[in-house]
């Protein structure tokens, strides 16, 4: 809590991602891309392979994921929602619902399960800010304290789920997040976003104007969220990115004077882009390399490109 109040906080994070390693010269012929648009993603983007599982089901990559929490085990009970955000409006053939597949599985039958879309790879981050709202105005259990699961995890089953022209390339892989109204570690602190109708490409949105405000919207609620959470760029330990390449991020500290150092990058080369996961894939493994502090304050950072953009951050403290 924070001078008494309730606030939103991730109890327990864990990370699917695929034994199988593609290097991106393999996704040429499948994806129809040239020589050059191979170079440009190794060379220039930083992108050197993706995960795969293609025997590995949806609902299977999820609970994998969910599996991974211990902090689960024996906390079913407790769980009063059950969000599912994924950039793609529709993964699977109706009547199939893998969320719903999922939470039987995990004995969380129980809890309301929705998904959350329409704002592509951002979604993760207006999650865990409707689950902190939710659990705010839910009281206590007999079996304690509300909980929410945030879930990401998508497979990349079509062309235009593998990859983004001359931008990104996409990996398989999921996440599972508990979600808290007043944990003791990793509260956020602030929230920010900007949702960007005009650069809907799909309704005639300049790709190029698109590219050129992308970095300048981007920095605008990265300064927002910074600001909220009364918190200065130099105060950040530690700044989790999403995965798109790594041009942007060497652009982007240049625009807002953020070192690099600063900015965990390693996935990027060995994942590339993990849908909504890329939060999390960085939280894994700033925890695993012991780079968060208690006290430590980081920001996360998400932009979701589809039908128009959505461009978020987040401050929490460890």
């Amino acid at each position: 809590m924070r001078d008494g109040v309730r606030m939103t906080a991730l109890d327990a994070v864990s990370v699917f991602l695929p034994s199988r390693r593609v290097p991106i010269e393999t996704l040429a012929a499948p994806l129809r891309l040239t020589e050059m648009q191979i170079r440009l993603f190794r060379r220039f983007h930083g992108l050197t392979e993706v995960r795969r599982a293609p025997d590995l089901p949806l609902p299977d990559l999820l609970r994998r994921a969910a599996n991974g929490l211990t902090a689960l085990r024996g906390a079913e009970r407790r769980v009063r929602f059950v969000l599912y955000a994924r950039a793609f409006p529709v993964v699977a053939p109706y009547p199939a619902n893998p969320l719903h597949d999922v939470c039987r599985a995990l004995g969380l039958g129980h809890a309301l399960a929705f998904t959350l879309t329409q704002q592509s790879c951002a979604g993760a981050l207006a999650a865990i800010d409707v689950a902190g709202k939710l659990l705010a105005a839910e009281p206590p259990g007999p079996d304690g304290d509300p909980l929410a699961l945030v879930l990401t995890g998508e497979k990349a089953f079509t062309r235009d789920a593998q990859f983004i022209p001359e931008t990104s390339v996409f990996s398989e892989g999921a996440s599972a997040c508990l979600v808290s109204a007043h944990g003791g570690r990793d509260r956020l602190l602030s929230y920010a976003y900007a949702q960007r109708g005009e650069f809907d490409v799909a309704g005639g949105a300049s790709p190029a104007r698109f590219q050129r405000e992308y970095r300048p919207a981007l920095a605008e609620v990265i300064d927002r969220a910074l600001k909220d959470a009364e918190t200065e760029l130099a105060d950040l330990r530690l700044v989790l990115p999403h995965n798109v390449n790594l041009l942007t991020w060497k652009r982007l500290g240049k625009l807002i004077g953020l070192p690099l150092d600063r900015v965990l990058l390693d996935n990027v080369t060995g994942t590339g882009h993990v849908f909504c996961a890329d939060a999390f894939v960085n939280y894994r493994t700033a925890r695993e390399r012991d780079l968060l502090r208690p006290g430590d304050r980081y920001l996360v950072a998400a932009v979701g490109a589809g039908d128009g953009a959505t461009f978020a951050a987040m401050v929490f403290e460890h």
